[in-house]
């Protein structure tokens, strides 16, 4: 299924009862669901046999799909959190108390990136809000590149959409918002 076939009420709809989607990213698939429904990020964590206590990633097209789960930022923050989703970096954010656990780990921050890739960009457009995004593998091995893998991978478990991965060869960058240090490169 091409982005251009994904229709926004089928695609919310399916996020809204827990769907899973595997989607393009910057540098490979992605694997994604609604942030705010805990049994599909239990159900992603399975599948990628990933625990909880890593936390994950969530990917948004603009500051307002993320503003809720985050401290508040001043506009000038809000700017270079988005000039930096261009570079594909994601922060490590201090987050507001009534984010679960079960989307930060054991961590009292959130990893959020305001993506540039079009196609995740599009995606979090027509879901009307963030997505979670972890790399579309099992816990420790290569992350998919293809569609054709993805649908190796997981099947009918995952809503597979079709599209093209960015040119990037490693995932985001990741940094600690308070004082920019690189945590992975």
């Amino acid at each position: 299924m091409s982005h251009t076939s994904i229709s926004s009420r089928r695609l919310k709809a399916h996020l809204k009862r827990g769907g899973l989607i595997a989607y393009p990213t910057e540098s490979c698939y992605g694997l994604g669901c609604d942030p705010d429904n805990r049994k599909a990020v239990q159900r992603i964590l399975k599948l990628k046999q990933r625990p909880q206590r890593k936390g994950l990633i969530l990917i948004a097209s603009k500051y307002r799909q993320v503003e809720r789960y985050l401290k508040t930022l001043t506009l000038s923050e809000q700017d270079k959190l988005m000039s930096d989703g261009a570079q594909a970096v994601t922060y490590l954010m201090p987050v507001k108390d009534s984010v679960p656990r079960w989307l930060r780990g054991n961590h009292e921050t959130l990893a959020v990136r305001l993506t540039a890739h079009p196609f995740s960009k599009r995606l979090c457009r027509s879901a009307g809000s963030a997505l979670v995004s972890t790399s579309a593998n099992r816990s420790g091995c290569r992350p998919a590149k293809t569609y054709a893998e993805c649908q190796r991978l997981f099947g009918k478990k995952v809503w597979v959409l079709r599209g093209r991965v960015g040119k990037r060869k490693q995932p985001s960058t990741i940094r600690a918002w308070s004082d920019g240090r690189i945590l992975r490169k």
